[in-house]
């Protein structure tokens, strides 16, 4: 069976912005930004039995997302976000909610069996269930398939036993310059420099690549033979929600379309700096992002 399926795995929900409801989480915010590069992209998670889930399925099929959305019996998933004087996002996320309980189905473990790339983080791995449901998929996945841990550390959710075997499971690891400090006190690495921890980690875990991003101080890539080290361009932010996800959907994107590490790089830039200049994690992109000649 070809390998065609790109599956954004874990948390959806909604971000209760200022100016209202946005769906979030950011395996579903990759999903659809893969989706829009024209790749089979779908969104693996949980939703609950009431009327927020109801209303997430219903947009994903409004915008015609492929979507595994289990109905369990718990509450869809919310994030209470404020965003300060620069646009940055700080979450209040709401816990045992019905993403904590993603069940693991023989549907799925197929689907992951032909998956080319799983994008998965450490926020859903917060719970037994979903934490064991992701990691199966991963092991089902095959070899040559990218496994993306866009790590995402939120709060006190994350431990160092969920970062170390997600680091052993991926070949792709997206971190920023905050949590690479984070990560480094938490696995004994005595430095300080954050692309000396980034290039470590691709080292130490046998990384097909080290995504470093560093907000408006730029971003870098590791990997075997070099590495690539861009700019973020100087755009007017409308908020930052989501800018991290679509990164790592349009560095993924072109990299599986053929394109080199640096090309792959500056398309993940592109993308994001222009979904800082919208609203909320999920616009449409124009046809100018998503075009590979």
């Amino acid at each position: 069976m070809k390998n065609e399926c790109i599956i954004g795995l874990g948390e959806v929900l909604w971000d209760m912005l200022p100016e209202g409801r946005k769906i979030g989480g950011a395996p579903a915010n990759f999903a659809w930004h893969m989706a829009q590069f024209g790749y089979d992209a779908r969104a693996v998670s949980a939703v609950g039995k009431d009327a927020d889930g109801e209303a997430i399925l219903g947009n994903f099929a409004e915008r015609g997302l492929k979507a595994e959305l289990a109905q369990v019996d718990y509450p869809t998933g919310r994030v209470e976000v404020t965003l300060d004087a620069e646009g940055i996002p700080q979450y209040r996320i709401l816990t045992d909610v019905a993403w904590d309980h993603i069940p693991c189905t023989e549907a799925l473990r197929t689907m992951a069996r032909t998956a080319r790339c799983i994008c998965f983080g450490s926020l859903a791995q917060r719970s037994e269930e979903s934490r064991r449901t992701i990691t199966t998929l991963l092991d089902e996945a095959p070899r040559e398939a990218l496994r993306v841990f866009d790590i995402n550390l939120r709060q006190q959710f994350y431990s160092r036993e969920v970062v170390t075997e997600s680091l052993r499971r991926c070949n792709v690891l997206k971190i920023n310059d905050e949590e690479a400090v984070i990560v480094a006190r938490m696995l004994g690495i005595a430095s300080e420099d954050i692309c000396e921890i980034a290039e470590r980690l691709r080292v130490d875990y046998g990384l097909r690549a080290t995504i470093l991003t560093c907000g408006s101080r730029g971003s870098h890539v590791f990997y075997d033979g070099g590495r690539s080290d861009l700019t973020t361009p100087k755009v007017k932010v409308a908020d930052t929600v989501g800018a991290g996800d679509s990164f790592t959907a349009g560095f993924c994107a072109a990299w599986l379309h053929g394109c080199d590490i640096a090309t792959a790089h500056a398309r993940g830039v592109a993308v994001s700096a222009y979904v800082c200049t919208c609203e909320g994690a999920t616009p449409h992109l124009p046809e100018e992002l998503t075009r590979f000649e």
